[in-house]
């Protein structure tokens, strides 16, 4: 079963909890069957799924119901607190720290998204402030140097490699060198599988040359439970620090992997949740369960307001504020939001918001006016961006034409346009100032009207 059809069945293990006319032995034991069946079709282990049944059931049975606390809101307070423990319980963060050199060593089976990855972590730690260092290890796969290098590209990102080089330890050690002015160095090493001596010799002889801070290893979140034994074989040849788990969009069977992976003892600390190069999120447990259950991540989604955000310069915010917001100023923000990932994960991450609430059409919808009003003001002249007051009917008429939409779909934008336009005045009589400017608000943008 996929993540989003797990959360599903466990939402709606929940909704039916909440419509029982009295939480009683037979609901409580109800609610668990339930939740035995949506875990065992994500493909967690048997056993485990055992264990956690029996835990969920004697403490919803057993234990004292707190003061002020339904035995209703008990219950749902013991599914959370046994799902958040099986597959890790507490968050274990990655520390790097400015001026301070820490250096990562990946390792994984061929075709995990190792490299991707090693991308990946550069800009989550890049937005974060510090200098990033990419060593391309891997001279086995051919056109991995350039992948890695295509990547570092676009993040702007240093990378150290040389595609007819033989030796990766050599190539390891000359990229440390050459890096010892960064705050954190990826060294992304050659794909192999558990079988392959002379890679896994390959593995501990770059671990020797350059004694990396830690190994982190990539996982394919689609596997399941071969990743159990996929983490153990590579844990006894290197000492793994820390696993990264990949591919966890909705439509992988992403509750195998992680409860596999829980069971080896190896901290989880970074999830794949998608295939843009800001897909990857710290993994905090609570958070994770809190998503799966229907009950919201608004932490995750501050941090992704956050990220996004485009830093405006005070005197143009003062501007904005003051009403002179121009249709460029609206094109960055439309750009902001976008890079907060799909509508249907932030969506997800609002309590209350699981993917059996939304439909998929109201979502697609709404990505798709983004797209539709971004060409719409791409296509107009400097002059119609800064002052679209002067935007009559002839000219809403070619800038259909050259964007490929329709004038109502012009008149739609500019009417979205003037109303954030007196929105924005409005939160400067409240003082409080929206996304983008400052504050962690983010205004309405009229995606259902």
């Amino acid at each position: 079963m996929a993540l989003d059809k797990l959360s599903s069945s466990l939402t709606d293990a929940i909704k039916k909890l909440f419509k029982a006319g009295v939480v009683d032995e037979a609901a409580v034991k109800e609610l668990v069957r339930d939740i035995q069946r949506a875990l065992l079709q994500s493909d967690v282990n048997v056993q485990l799924v055992l264990q956690i049944s029996k835990n969920i059931e004697e403490r919803a049975l057993k234990e004292k119901v707190p003061p002020g606390v339904s035995r209703r809101e008990h219950v749902i307070k013991v599914v959370y607190e046994e799902l958040t423990k099986f597959i890790g319980d507490k968050p274990v963060t990655l520390k790097v720290e400015p001026g301070k050199k820490k250096v990562i060593m990946l390792v994984g089976i061929q075709g995990s998204g190792k490299t991707t990855h090693a991308a990946k972590l550069s800009r989550y730690f890049q937005k974060r402030g510090l200098k990033i260092g990419l060593i391309a290890a891997d001279t086995f796969r051919p056109g991995a140097y350039a992948q890695l290098q295509q990547l570092a590209t676009r993040i702007n990102v240093p990378i150290y490699g040389n595609p007819k080089a033989k030796d990766p330890v050599k190539v390891a050690k000359e990229g440390f060198q050459q890096f010892q002015d960064r705050d954190l160095i990826i060294v992304d090493t050659a794909g192999r599988h558990k079988e392959e001596k002379d890679l896994i010799k390959e593995m501990k002889n770059i671990e020797k040359g350059i004694r990396p801070d830690e190994i982190i290893m990539v996982i394919d979140g689609t596997i399941g439970q071969q990743a159990l034994l996929q983490a153990k074989s590579f844990h006894e040849a290197t000492p793994i620090g820390a696993i990264i788990v990949t591919k966890l969009d909705g439509s992988s069977r992403g509750g195998g992997a992680l409860s596999a992976v829980a069971a080896t003892g190896a901290p989880i600390k970074f999830i794949g949740t998608g295939e843009k190069i800001e897909d990857i999120e710290l993994f905090i447990p609570s958070r994770f369960v809190g998503r799966l259950l229907g009950m919201g991540d608004l932490e995750t989604l501050l941090e992704k307001v956050h990220d996004a955000e485009i830093k405006v310069p005070p005197k143009k915010a003062k501007e904005i504020l003051s009403g002179n917001f121009t249709l460029t100023d609206m094109y960055d923000q439309f750009a902001a939001v976008k890079n907060m990932g799909p509508f249907s994960k932030v969506m997800k991450m609002l309590p209350g918001m699981s993917s059996s609430n939304i439909p998929d059409d109201m979502l697609n919808t709404a990505e798709g006016r983004l797209d539709t009003w971004q060409v719409i003001i791409q296509s107009m002249t400097p002059e119609e961006k800064e002052n679209p007051k002067i935007l009559n009917s002839s000219r809403a008429k070619r800038i259909a034409r050259g964007s490929g939409t329709t004038e109502k779909e012009v008149k739609e934008l500019l009417k979205q346009y003037f109303m954030m336009k007196k929105m924005l005045k409005m939160f400067k009589r409240k003082k409080k100032l929206p996304f983008g400017l400052g504050g962690k608000g983010m205004p309405h943008m009229g995606f259902g009207q």
